[in-house]
Order: structure tokens, then C-alpha cells, then sequence
């Protein structure tokens, strides 16, 4: 029995690959979309933390920092359909020209701002980006604050619709579909109408390829279905986007050779920062993240951007909290959790220099390293400074905060014109492997000093448009529907 065809097979269904299979998929491409997490809709999330965190994100995963001497990130990503656009802040931010110039640096890039302007403009509109002035009492305690430090808190642009009741929940995924993700803007109408197949709880294990004469060309996927058995397809086209940490252990577990996979990550280190106030706040119930303050953006000026309100879910707030003597336990963890109520917050997200690496080990397992230099350093040590700062001035009388995270990994899988220095081209396409693309976080030559998912998006979008185009003649044709529309 020969093995199912496809014209594109893309692998993870986040901010790059859903939004890739989708686009393919109306324009009459036949595509089969791999998701290794399970497909959850707006019916089936809940504001139950532990619940959804165990559902829908991958398991807890770190990079140690200096091989531990310097502590560890926590990463946090969604393992659905629709990746962690399922469970993100909906925060819409193009790349800085700042940050285009970066990017040429690091391995020739020569994409700038005017080039990808026509992918932001589809993906917005697709997206229904809007700016959310509607600030509650959380933001409006912190907004003094901001002000006696001399800089402004400025309202953010999000890809919510008014649909959203600022229930708090976008972490556990949109309840009432106003937080729009690569699921519900480009997999689901879709799917919905039969034109895309959407297997999700079907990790793929490794990129079939073949050298035919002319060196290697990817030629399909093997992948282990939801009844455990392995399968493969057949693609004429294989787009792997499983994001920063798996993209670049898909392509070495298929014996891609390139040295520069699973080199330059960029962690976009965050911190939570919580300010105890005198009246209630109530932050878990807000749409995050509700402003931001952009004046410390670039490098020359801090190198790190401060997010408000921060989401305050109980579980993930209790088990992060620290203060000058270290992580909370015991009686101090108990008393300052009772205040929970009370707090606001902020988040400090600073640019960082790639330095970190994606291993996979000897026996198969992956393992995240990190290290940052001493400017690094500062700009973490400043942002965290700036944040209490900030606080006290904004009345409160008790400040704490979280250890490092990271939720918008990047690199890993370069993109650039030299092939000595990046994974990929400016299309996306392998070096080193002919028809096999990566097309999410990976790509991003340096972490960009906003939050990444508009970005992804708008390459992705790039991505699709020259997929499509099939101006290297990679694609077999357009077809009808793949499968019956679901009722």
C-alpha cells in the first residue's frame, strides 16, 4: 500500500505553522497539518490552572544557566493546536528597524521593515489587532507609578475581539474565542470546511529524506499516531515548525547537517514583578497584558520593555515568588499568599544575545544550555530595579517577584543569505536539504526587543505567499478538498 501524498506537510501548528497549513490549505494546496498536543477548543477550556497547564503546555522544561552555576530559565509554551497562540497575551508588536538591523548582522538577512510591511498589514486584519484602552483598577494603580519615574504606561495593541470579558483566563486558553490564535484565524475555517487535515497527538519523529542525484530533498515525515503506531506521508514540500526548542531537534534527529542548528536561541528573559498594595486589585481578572512602557526598548537605553498587568493565576503566582533572601517557602510563602487579592504587577522582558544553545544528547534526550554576558546581566539586574521602583512609587508597601522565564524562545534555526553563519535561506528553505522549510521562532536570526508572535506570523505569511507562488516548480498541483467539512 503506498504511503499517503500530500502537496505540503507541515509539522507544529503555532504562530508559524498553523498559519501556514491554513493559507495553503484555502488556496487549494493540499496539506496535512502535525500537532503533538491535543486539539482543545473554546468549549473544553477552563480557568482551572493546574488543569490546563497540564492539558495544554508542554511539561515544565529549564536551560540551565553557566551549567546551573548561574540558576535557570523556566520555559513556558503550549503543546496544542494552535501552539502557544492558544495560550499567549495576544500582544501585537512589529519588529523595530532596530531590530531588522540585527538581523542583517547576524547572518546577512536582508529582509527589513518595508519588505515584511504587507505580511504585518494581511496578519493584522486576519488577526482584527485593535489597541485596549480599556484599563482596570490594576493598571490605573500603577500608571502614578510610571509617571513620577518620568516615563509613560501606553496602552497596548492586541489580537482580541470585544468579545473578551477581561476574564483573565488567556493563559488557559480564550474561553469566549476573543483571543484569536493560529487555531481559530487560519486552521479552523479551514478544516471546518474540509480543506485541511489537522492531526493532532501525532509528534512526528523525523523528516524523510533522499538523496536523489542532485543531494538531499525532503520527501515526507514519519509520525506516531494518537493510537501510538508509527505512519509516514509523503510531501512534496515538508515546513517544519514546531517552535525554537523542536525545530532544531527534528532537523538533527533527521540527520540534517548544519552546524549552526540549535545555536544562537534567544531566551527573551522575562521576570514577574508584584507590588502589594492597600485595596484590592484583583489582577487576575484583566486582559493581559494590558499596557506596556516602551521607553527603556533599545539597547543604548536598557534594553528591556515593562509589561502591565501581569496574570496572576494563584498556583503559577504562589510556586514563583522570591525576595531579596531567595524563593518563598513555608510561613512567609503562606502569609504573603494571602494577600493575593492586593497585588499588581509588571513584567520585565529584556533583549538578550543569543547565546544559547538546543542539544540533543547522546541518548537521545533534549537538553537547553544558556549563558549571558555581563551586559546581559545588567539589563536584567536594571529591569528588575527599574520594575520595584516603579511599584513603590505607585504606593506599595511590598514588592516580590519571580525567577527568570522564558515564553518567546527564538533562533535556533537562523535565517540568512550566509550559509555559513544560518540554517535557512530568506525563504525559509534549508541550506542543506532542497523542499524542506522551517517556518516559526526559530528562524529569527536576533531576539527581537517586542513580543515576538506578529513577527512569526508575518514571515509565516511570507512563507505561505512563496510556497504558493511555487516558483521552484517544488509543488505537484492545487486540489478540492482533502476531507468531508465537519458538522
Amino acid at each position: 500500500m503506498s504511503a499517503e501524498h500530500f502537496d505540503v506537510a507541515v509539522v507544529g501548528s503555532g504562530a508559524g505553522g498553523g498559519l501556514i497549513a491554513g493559507e495553503l490549505a484555502q488556496s487549494g494546496r493540499r496539506v496535512v497539518l502535525f500537532e503533538a498536543g491535543p486539539h482543545r477548543t473554546a468549549a473544553e477550556f477552563t480557568r482551572w490552572e493546574a488543569k490546563a497547564t497540564h492539558e495544554i503546555w508542554w511539561p515544565f522544561r529549564q536551560a540551565l544557566i553557566d551549567e546551573g552555576a548561574g540558576g535557570a530559565i523556566g520555559i513556558i509554551a503550549g503543546r496544542c493546536v494552535g501552539g502557544t497562540t492558544t495560550i499567549n497575551t495576544k500582544v501585537a508588536l512589529r519588529a523595530h528597524e532596530r531590530d531588522f538591523a540585527k538581523w542583517k548582522d547576524a547572518g546577512g538577512m536582508q529582509i527589513g521593515p518595508d519588505d515584511l510591511a504587507p505580511n504585518y498589514d494581511r496578519v493584522e486584519q486576519a488577526l482584527g489587532v485593535r489597541v485596549r484602552d480599556d484599563w482596570q483598577t490594576c493598571i490605573r494603580t500603577l500608571e502614578p507609578g510610571f509617571k513620577a519615574m518620568g516615563v509613560e504606561l501606553e496602552p497596548v495593541h492586541a489580537y482580541t475581539d470585544h468579545n473578551c470579558m477581561r476574564c483573565g483566563s488567556c493563559l488557559q486558553g480564550c474561553p469566549t474565542n476573543a483571543g484569536k490564535s493560529s487555531m481559530t484565524t487560519w486552521i479552523h475555517p479551514a478544516w471546518a470546511e474540509g480543506k485541511l487535515d489537522l492531526r493532532p497527538e501525532s509528534p512526528v519523529e523525523r523528516v524523510l529524506i533522499e538523496d536523489r542525484g542532485d543531494g538531499p530533498v525532503a520527501t515526507g515525515v514519519q509520525y506516531v499516531g494518537p493510537d501510538g503506531q508509527s505512519a509516514t506521508v509523503e510531501a512534496d514540500v515538508v515546513v517544519v515548525a514546531g517552535g525554537a526548542l523542536n525545530s532544531p531537534q527534528l532537523l538533527i534527529r533527521s540527520g540534517v547537517e548544519n552546524a549552526q542548528i540549535g545555536r544562537n536561541v534567544g531566551w527573551h528573559p522575562v521576570r514577574l514583578v508584584h507590588g502589594l498594595f492597600d485595596e484590592p486589585q484583583d489582577a487576575f481578572s484583566v486582559y493581559p497584558i494590558s499596557s506596556h512602557c516602551m521607553a527603556h526598548q533599545h539597547d543604548e537605553d536598557g534594553g528591556f520593555v515593562i509589561e502591565a498587568a501581569t496574570v496572576q493565576d494563584p498556583i503559577g503566582f504562589a510556586v514563583t515568588l522570591e525576595d531579596e533572601n531567595g524563593p518563598m517557602w513555608g510561613e512567609p510563602l503562606v502569609e504573603a499568599t494571602r494577600g493575593y487579592r492586593y497585588y499588581s504587577g509588571v513584567l520585565a522582558m529584556v533583549n538578550d544575545e543569543n547565546h544559547g544553545t538546543v542539544v540533543v544528547q547522546e541518548d537521545g534526550s533534549e537538553r537547553f544550555d544558556a549563558h549571558f554576558e555581563p551586559s546581559e546581566q545588567k539589563r536584567l539586574d536594571e529591569s528588575l530595579q527599574f520594575s520595584r521602583d516603579v511599584l513603590e512609587a505607585a504606593g506599595a508597601k511590598r514588592v516580590l517577584w519571580s525567577g527568570i522565564s522564558s515564553t518567546h524562545v527564538q533562533g535556533s534555526c537562523r535565517m540568512g543569505i550566509d550559509a555559513e553563519a544560518s540554517v535557512v535561506d530568506e525563504h525559509g528553505e534549508s541550506h542543506d536539504v532542497k523542499r524542506l522549510f522551517v517556518g516559526d521562532a526559530s528562524v529569527i536570526p536576533r531576539t527581537l526587543s517586542v513580543n515576538p508572535s506578529l513577527t512569526i506570523m508575518a514571515l509565516a505569511d511570507r512563507l505561505a505567499q512563496h510556497l504558493d507562488a511555487d516558483e521552484a516548480g517544488y509543488l505537484s498541483g492545487r486540489s478540492e478538498a482533502v476531507a468531508e467539512p465537519v458538522s
